[in-house]
């Protein structure tokens, strides 16, 4: 069962918010604090305890906006710990969603927090401090995602889901199998954070997984791929090198 720490300074949010999260079966110890320096104590103090002592902390909700340090700044201190725990942001603000991505949050809740919603949140913690053999899917590390808005809700989508990314303008179209999701982060700044996960630009508009590639065809000198139902030019620059990273990906 989790342990959670959730961090507002408006305490009647801090109050509805630890109300919510005690009412949730999957949640053994909910604690409430005001301010960051009360919150980074605390969590110094769990981490001091052990992985396994009874204080020990997996999961932080943590609001945006406070006085003096923000979630942002807790969350970019906690990435510098050894054992952090899981971040979700619980915000009324839409717009750092991106940088919670940055931060490799666990989930992103909207105020006001709707008991299903933080529920899901929840879910998605469980799902990654559970033990290894009892996760869903392989075990290993936490998954990658990226956010992603659908009618007005911030949701996670697992990177390794995305089978090729197409550029437009300053967004970024992402394609899954079960449709697309336009993100506001250009083309050049995914191909940079994704290359360690194999995908590789073949097109100034279209970056693509490499294990999602089902055809590679040349014809009349003009070089496209199909991943999926989806057929893609593959610039002349990229041809070659794509060619070779294919050839690699199937030896290996």
């Amino acid at each position: 069962m989790l342990r959670a720490l959730a961090v507002d300074d408006e305490k009647p949010a801090l109050e509805e918010l630890l109300h919510l999260l005690r009412s949730d079966a999957r949640v053994r110890s909910a604690e409430g604090a005001t301010d960051a320096t009360e919150a980074l104590r605390r969590i110094g103090r769990a981490l001091d305890a052990g992985p396994d002592g009874e204080d020990a902390i997996d999961v932080v909700f943590l609001d945006i906006h406070m006085a003096g340090l923000t979630g942002l700044d807790i969350a970019r201190l906690l990435a510098g710990f050894a054992r952090p725990p899981l971040i979700v942001f619980v915000t009324a603000h839409e717009g750092f969603a991106v940088q919670a991505f940055d931060l490799k949050a666990v989930d992103y809740v909207l105020k006001p927090v709707r008991k299903e919603r933080l529920a899901e949140a929840v879910r998605r913690v469980s799902d990654l401090t559970a033990p290894a053999d009892h996760r869903p899917g392989a075990a290993g590390a936490t998954p990658e995602q990226i956010p992603v808005e659908l009618g007005g809700v911030t949701r996670f989508v697992p990177i390794d889901d995305i089978a090729h990314v197409e550029a437009q303008g300053d967004y970024a179209r992402l394609h899954t199998s079960e449709g697309s999701h336009l993100v506001r982060i250009p083309l050049s700044t995914l191909e940079e954070r994704w290359a360690a996960r194999g995908f590789v630009r073949i097109h100034r508009s279209h970056l693509v997984a490499l294990g999602r590639i089902d055809e590679l065809r040349l014809d009349a000198g003009a070089t496209t791929v199909r991943v999926g139902s989806a057929e893609l030019a593959v610039s002349r620059r990229h041809a070659r090198q794509l060619r070779d990273l294919l050839m690699r990906h199937v030896r290996g």
